[in-house]
C-alpha cells in the first residue's frame, strides 16, 4: 500500500505539513492552498479554553486545524463553500484525529447560521478572498478563482456571516489587504461589529504593509487600539523573532 492510500489521498492530492504540534492537511496543487496570512490569522485570534469557534471560507482547513492544535479546549465548526474542497478539509480532521473538535460544513457562509444557530459562537474567523471580481485576471481553476476572487460575496457578506453568528460580545477576526483595510471595517460597523483590535503585516521594516489582522467585537463599544506593526523579515533577510514565535519554531 503506498502513502497516498495510507493517508486517504485521491489523485492529485498531497500531504503538507501544517508546522504545528505535528498536524498535516491534505491539499491539491490545482486548488488554493493555505499560505502565511493564514498561520498569521490564526495566531492573531488567540482562541481562548473552552471557546467555540467558527471558520467562514475555511479551504482546506487550516485556519480550523492551526486554532484547534494551538488551543486543545476548544471546538471549531469550520464552513466550506466547495463541496470537494470541504471534503479535504474533513479528511484532514480525520487524519489528525480531531473529528471530536473540530467539524466541517459544506455551506454557504451567508446561510450558515441557518445550520449551525444564530448567536452561538464566542469567536469566528476569515481569510476571505482578496481580489475583485473583474479588478484582476481571475485564475482558470474554478477552486482557485473561488478562493482568491470574491465574486459575488463581498466584505459586507463576510462581517453579516460573522455578525448572524456571533453572540454578543463575539470576536471576529479577519486578515485582508491592506489597502482594502476601509472596506472590510466599515463592513463590520454595518454588521454591528466594532472593530477593536488592528495589526499591521510587514514584509520587512519601513516599507508599506501587504495585510491588516482586525478584531471586532459584536456590539462592541468606540475605541481602536493598534498593535505594534507585525514585521516578518530582517533587513537581511532573515526571518524575525515574533516569525519564529507565531510557527512555533
Amino acid at each position: 500500500m503506498d502513502s497516498n492510500t495510507t493517508f486517504g489521498l485521491l489523485p492529485g492530492e498531497r500531504l503538507d505539513d501544517l508546522q504545528c504540534e505535528g498536524l498535516k492537511i491534505i491539499q491539491r496543487p490545482d486548488a488554493f492552498r493555505f499560505g502565511t496570512d493564514s498561520v498569521l490569522l490564526a495566531d492573531f485570534a488567540a482562541p481562548r479554553r473552552g471557546e467555540r469557534a467558527v471558520d467562514l471560507g475555511c479551504g482546506t482547513g487550516a485556519i480550523a486545524l492551526l486554532m484547534a492544535g494551538h488551543q486543545p479546549a476548544m471546538e471549531v465548526d469550520a464552513v466550506e463553500l466547495q463541496a470537494d474542497i470541504a471534503d479535504m478539509a474533513a479528511r484532514s480532521v480525520a487524519l489528525n484525529a480531531l473529528g471530536a473538535r473540530v467539524r466541517v460544513h459544506a455551506l454557504d457562509m451567508r446561510e450558515a447560521w441557518r445550520t449551525l444557530g444564530a448567536g452561538r459562537f464566542s469567536l469566528a474567523v476569515c481569510n476571505p478572498p482578496y481580489g475583485r471580481s473583474g479588478a484582476a485576471l481571475e485564475s482558470l481553476s474554478e477552486a482557485k478563482r473561488l478562493a482568491r476572487h470574491e465574486g459575488d460575496l463581498t466584505p459586507g457578506d463576510v462581517a453579516r456571516a460573522a455578525g448572524m453568528l456571533l453572540k454578543n460580545g463575539g470576536r471576529f477576526c479577519a486578515v485582508y489587504p491592506a489597502p482594502r483595510a476601509y472596506e472590510l471595517m466599515r463592513a463590520m460597523d454595518d454588521a454591528g461589529i466594532a472593530p477593536k483590535r488592528i495589526r499591521t503585516v510587514h514584509g520587512v521594516a519601513g516599507r508599506a504593509p501587504k495585510y491588516v489582522l482586525l478584531e471586532g467585537v459584536k456590539q462592541g463599544g468606540e475605541g481602536l487600539h493598534w498593535l505594534p506593526p507585525l514585521v516578518l523579515r530582517d533587513a537581511d533577510g532573515g526571518f524575525t523573532a515574533e516569525w519564529y514565535r507565531i510557527y512555533r519554531h
